[in-house]
């Protein structure tokens, strides 16, 4: 990924320095999640801020399209946590979630931060594209129901299976070489799709890949990258 990822005309990212830039970042987070007003409320976005963590707003010229929070973890760590990222939806595909984590990126650089933590739910596979093929960030874990259960437009009436993912951010994880890969599991190609239409469906998927993780890592085997067509990769721990 390159380390000068240039903004689109009238994009820029902003520090969250005032409460009426903190309220219209949660209104946008709210929108990205179906409504949900619980996720990231103005007051701890507001604390967040103030005590030194990551807190920005995506704009395109006045108008806040996106945000993003995080918070650092341990100091003998030197890690954070990027707990929420959202673009509104009229402004995807256009490479603004890159732009965010490469800014996310250099912010922490200059803290004296090497790692970046986040969750996401293993079968969006743009998601897991994103993070695992561009970023390479790495999968430390597999998190059973991790939230519990969640009422927002995105997530309501499945369960909150997330994935740990680490991001060096000095020397990110590559694709495995093709004869280390030993198995792979599939996701759907468009699961927020898939709970619309069959939400049955989409729960069995669920619990599909959740067993086939569950299996592999118990295992020795670990995720090595993610491929489009075949899904999450694995290879033998070394």
């Amino acid at each position: 990924m390159s380390e000068g990822t240039a903004s689109p005309a009238g994009i820029e990212i902003r520090a969250l320095d005032s409460m009426e830039q903190v309220f219209v970042a949660s209104e946008v987070l709210s929108e990205v999640w179906g409504g949900d007003r619980t996720g990231m409320p103005p007051n701890l976005l507001r604390a967040l801020a103030h005590s030194g963590n990551y807190a920005v707003g995506l704009y395109d010229g006045e108008r806040m399209i996106g945000a993003s929070a995080a918070w650092f973890a341990a100091p003998a760590q030197r890690s954070m946590h990027s707990h929420i990222t959202g673009i509104l939806p009229g402004y995807r595909g256009q490479s603004l979630g890159r732009l965010l984590k490469q800014h996310q990126r250099a912010w922490a650089l200059a803290r004296d931060v090497g790692h970046i933590t986040w969750t996401f739910d293993p079968l969006v596979a743009r998601n897991a594209h994103f993070n695992v093929r561009v970023l390479g960030a790495r999968v430390t874990e597999y998190l059973v129901d991790h939230y519990g259960a969640m009422d927002d437009g995105v997530n309501r009436g499945d369960e909150s299976d997330r994935l740990m993912v680490s991001w060096a951010l000095a020397a990110p994880a590559s694709a495995p070489p093709e004869d280390q890969v030993v198995t792979s599991v599939p996701v759907p190609h468009d699961i927020e799709a898939l709970r619309r239409a069959d939400p049955a469906e989409a729960l069995e998927w669920r619990y599909r890949v959740r067993d086939a993780f569950g299996g592999l890592l118990s295992d020795g085997f670990a995720v090595a990258g993610f491929d489009d067509t075949r899904g999450y990769l694995f290879a033998r721990l070394t």
